[in-house]
């Protein structure tokens, strides 16, 4: 089904970033960073359904279908439950009619160190984050395959994914859940390649959502090591990661799959010491 791409010598680089009349799946995307992807894909005319564990997305989710003039739809499902999810992806399916692709944003976090780790606590984090998103590239890939249509499928992993050593929050169950996602990316990306379908994953550093607003208070230590490790001597924000994601899902990335692309601040290759 792949074929050697046309010349793009005389079309303008940031038409290779839209992505009008094209519709995407993104689970996680009633709040945090899937909801700011979201945003930014309707921004860039995308249409967005978004699959969540939550009744109902914030607020903002409502109004994105006016003011960027693209079809959103919103309903929830659990990417642990294959009766769930796998609903879940048909309404999407059925509301929005052809999909060109996806982000799986959904996942959870867990600081417990490994001695005090809790058996079904430690289970539900490797449920969410690695099968949740290995279901939902599945279902994707077939549903892209069935039509024909090459596309796109982006992952979020993690700098801790990276093998970091955090030694403020310990947190080995979470490391290797986002270290499979990376890991899965080259496998995929060779399965997958044929079709036309490019899988990667993008690996964020602390950035500030509600998961990491957690960290208030009794823990804002931790919260200081991430922000004052960083190169860049900063938290990151949502809106730091959505340039990667669209850039993943556009056809600016025609030539990209397999990757792990690294978003932290720097804070992957080693936190500054002071």
């Amino acid at each position: 089904m792949t074929s050697e791409p046309n010349t793009l010598s005389e079309i303008k680089v940031t038409d290779r970033f839209d992505l009008s009349n094209k519709n995407f799946l993104i689970t996680g995307g009633g709040r945090g960073i899937g909801f700011a992807c979201a945003k930014a894909i309707a921004q860039l005319g995308g249409g967005v359904a978004v699959i969540d564990t939550a009744t109902q997305p914030v607020e903002e989710f409502h109004s994105l279908q006016t003011r960027y003039n693209v079809k959103t739809f919103y309903t929830q499902g659990d990417v642990t439950d294959r009766t769930s999810l796998e609903s879940a992806f048909a309404r999407s399916v059925q509301a929005m009619g052809q999909l060109h692709g996806g982000l799986t944003a959904a996942g959870i976090v867990g600081d417990t160190p490994l001695l005090e780790a809790d058996w079904d606590v430690t289970q539900r984090t490797l449920n969410v984050n690695v099968l949740g998103t290995y279901w939902t590239v599945k279902l994707l890939a077939e549903h892209l395959i069935g039509a024909e249509t090459p596309g796109s499928i982006v992952a979020i992993s993690s700098m801790n994914g990276q093998g970091l050593y955090v030694p403020v929050q310990p947190q080995s169950a979470y490391n290797a859940s986002k270290a499979a996602i990376k890991g899965l990316m080259g496998p995929l990306a060779g399965e997958l390649g044929q079709y036309g379908i490019r899988v990667n994953c993008i690996s964020p550093g602390a950035i500030q959502t509600p998961l990491l607003a957690r960290l208030e208070g009794e823990k804002r230590a931790t919260l200081d090591w991430y922000k004052e490790g960083a190169p860049l001597q900063r938290l990151g924000i949502p809106e730091d990661l959505t340039p990667m994601v669209c850039y993943l899902l556009s056809d600016a990335a025609s030539f990209t799959t397999g990757a792990d692309m690294l978003v932290t601040g720097g804070l992957h290759a080693g936190p500054v010491r002071k």
